[in-house]
């Protein structure tokens, strides 16, 4: 436990952290001698545990309700532990705890969608993401990020956000946007759905191949849009009737993904769906939403946890660190390395 009101500027978040032994926390869980709960204004929403693999059944099933991150420290079998993100060092501790004191609400919302949605249906998971997401929009930690940021306006684009090359043995489809980065716009991703849809036609068992025009595959939604939409609940409903995420994921077998360069949120959120993820070696992947005070959006809890657990899922999301190619294949998030140029 970490009081936030007392911390003295010259002691670090992690100097004043507790870290409990298994063996303690599951004897205060057993014999209610102590109360988890957190004022999360003043104390930092976060269980440090020591060798959490130690623990009982009884006591993970306790600790998982509880509404904050679990870290483990000295972690065996990190994928069958109760823990929502593992430090491996000092420097992701501090990392994690960085995140966490800034945007307390989000990063423990994002790891209880997580827990959540580990063995969800992409449908259940879809909706608790949005539901999430929804909320944290109206919530001070997102509105504190928008504030700093300030509004930004497009033009119209006389171009197509996604490009349709329709051939008799393979399909291509294109994010269009090269002088944004592949920004994923409301119109990219209204497109995006129209072209998957056209393609789930029975009988069509055409390989389609996902890439971005330019020298990066997408860096997330369009930073001009966030904050847009006029109340948390219509974009919930957005999200729900206008999402490419279902699509992709009834597509998957057929769908290979190509990426060049970053692929941040959105980007690899989507592209985490398709039976096939491709990517240069320059390639770099990363998960910013937590930092923006939001989680995930575009589907990344439900897509990105199925292919490297909720415990690395959460580690891209509470570090907000970049993910290199050659990381990323080691960890199943991509498949194979090819050249994209």
């Amino acid at each position: 436990m970490v009081q936030l009101s007392e911390q003295n500027e010259k002691k670090s978040l992690r100097e004043s952290l507790v870290v409990w032994e298994a063996d303690d926390i599951s004897d205060a869980l057993i014999n209610r001698t102590a109360d988890l709960r957190f004022d999360w204004r003043k104390e930092l929403p976060v269980l440090a545990i020591n060798e959490p693999h130690k623990l009982s059944k009884e006591c993970i099933k306790s600790l998982v309700s509880q509404a904050v991150v679990l870290i483990g420290v000295s972690v065996e079998g990190a994928n069958e532990s109760c823990v929502d993100v593992v430090a491996n060092s000092e420097e992701d501790l501090e990392k994690f705890l960085d995140c966490i004191s800034s945007n307390p609400v989000a990063s423990v919302a994002c790891c209880q969608v997580l827990r959540n949605n580990e063995n969800a249906s992409t449908e259940l998971g879809l909706l608790l993401e949005s539901v999430t997401y929804g909320t944290l929009q109206s919530g001070d930690e997102f509105k504190n990020w928008l504030d700093a940021r300030g509004r930004r306006v497009r033009p119209e684009e006389s171009e197509p956000p996604v490009l349709v090359n329709i051939g008799i043995e393979e399909v291509e489809l294109q994010l269009n946007r090269p002088r944004l980065k592949n920004a994923f716009s409301a119109a990219m991703r209204d497109s995006l759905v129209e072209a998957l849809r056209g393609l789930a036609t029975e009988g069509d068992d055409r390989p389609i191949l996902i890439t971005g025009n330019g020298s990066t595959f997408c860096i997330g939604g369009d930073p001009a849009e966030f904050g847009s939409v006029e109340n948390s609940a219509t974009a919930h409903m957005i999200r729900s009737v206008a999402n490419a995420a279902p699509w992709l994921d009834l597509l998957s077998e057929r769908i290979t993904v190509r990426i060049n360069g970053a692929a941040i949120g959105a980007g690899i959120e989507l592209a985490a769906f398709a039976g096939r993820i491709e990517a240069s070696e320059q390639a770099w992947f990363s998960l910013p939403e937590v930092r923006m005070g939001l989680i995930p959006g575009a589907g990344g809890t439900v897509s990105i946890s199925r292919r490297i657990g909720r415990q690395l899922t959460a580690r891209m999301c509470l570090s907000g660190e970049r993910v290199d190619a050659e990381t990323a294949l080691n960890w199943g998030l991509i498949d194979g390395l090819v050249d994209c140029s």
